[in-house]
């Protein structure tokens, strides 16, 4: 059973224009938001860096250039960059700064190898939204919130853990079951999935079998949506 509720085919639609900004004509698409989107995606996104003899860098014509392998969705894709200046121009002596500046910008490529912000490499416009318009839209199954023993209760908009117990995890479980009759497209049902991915990520590690129930019901829903797109 595949246990993603994303594809790169998804992420090609996810706008992330949020986390854009234009530097010398280029817009760049910031390591940080591109990471936490891709997180959302899939949980267990990983990168590395390639080290060529215990450096990041190998040369190449006299300048350098740094890989960087991101693993989303099981499969690892590794992109290369060369190390710029600030006029996009190769490095023949670069110091850290350059050297980490260039890294994480070939980890957003690398991402975008993914689906996730391709767009902005290809120099087209914001893909229609409709994914992140679902996410907006689907419902998030509150998490009991913990208030132990001499300590103060939290204010309504303070952000806090939530109850590990079994009765509060099956009652989250039934609950992510439940609202799913609200998702009438696929677009809908992965929106209401990222929404709750944190607490589905905790749930996953405390009650697996929890996590199983919840997702063995999506990954039906997915397929039935799927079939009536065929």
């Amino acid at each position: 059973m595949n246990e993603y509720m994303f594809t790169p085919v998804d992420l090609l639609k996810w706008n992330v224009n949020e986390y854009t900004e234009k530097k010398n004509g280029l817009t760049y698409l910031s390591w940080a938001g591109a990471w936490g989107e891709a997180l959302k995606a899939d949980p267990a996104v990983n990168f590395k860096v390639e080290m060529f003899d215990g450096t990041p860098l190998m040369m190449v014509g006299g300048s350098f250039m740094v890989w960087v392998t991101v693993t989303m969705f099981g499969k690892p894709v590794t992109c290369m960059l060369p190390v710029l200046d600030y006029r996009n121009k190769p490095i023949s002596t670069p110091n850290a700064f350059d050297v980490n500046t260039s890294i994480m910008r070939c980890l957003v490529k690398a991402i975008a190898m993914h689906g996730l912000g391709l767009y902005i490499y290809a120099g087209e416009g914001a893909p229609e939204d409709d994914v992140e318009a679902s996410k907006a839209e689907a419902p998030r199954v509150a998490p009991t919130p913990v208030i132990k023993k001499a300590e103060r209760k939290p204010k309504p908009d303070e952000v806090t853990e939530w109850d590990d117990s079994d009765a509060s995890r099956e009652l989250f479980a039934d609950g992510m079951i439940e609202y799913t009759h609200i998702c009438t497209t696929l677009e809908q049902l992965q929106g209401f999935w990222g929404k709750n991915h944190l607490q589905l990520d905790s749930l996953k590690r405390t009650h697996p079998e929890l996590y199983q129930r919840v997702l063995t019901k999506f990954s039906e829903l997915k397929q039935s949506f799927i079939k009536e797109a065929e």
